[in-house]
């Protein structure tokens, strides 16, 4: 029940992630006005950090974490997703009983299967 909370989370965390970093301006956003003489800086600091870039930084933390959360629980023996089991049983082919030829009987005459030893 806490894995598929935590897998559930973990993917709405991401694309709440993605979609905020979608929704942000650029840095270079308003490099074409500053050619024309704006008074902001190119490149430079932009004062404080807006409510998008505190809301990535968030985003960002909580994904880290349950990233890692996932990753604690995935490698501990009770939620071990393994598909092949440690052990596999490997079958034993047992050989294959040829009768003996009859009196008289050729090597033709037995069935295809029963002439294992011979060749042509």
């Amino acid at each position: 029940m806490t894995l598929l909370v935590l897998k559930v989370l973990h993917i709405v965390v991401a694309v709440f992630l993605i979609l905020v970093v979608l929704l942000q301006t650029g840095k270079g956003a308003e490099m074409g006005a500053a050619f024309g003489g704006a008074s902001q800086t190119v490149f430079g600091s932009g004062g404080p950090a807006g409510f998008m870039a505190k809301l990535t930084t968030a985003a960002a933390v909580v994904f880290m974490l349950t990233s890692l959360s996932l990753a604690y629980l995935s490698s501990t023996s009770r939620f071990s997703g393994a598909v092949v089991p440690a052990e596999i049983p490997i079958p034993v082919e047992q050989p294959v009983q040829v009768p003996p030829l009859s009196e008289g009987a050729t090597d033709i005459d037995q069935p295809a299967g029963s002439r294992a030893g011979t060749t042509r």
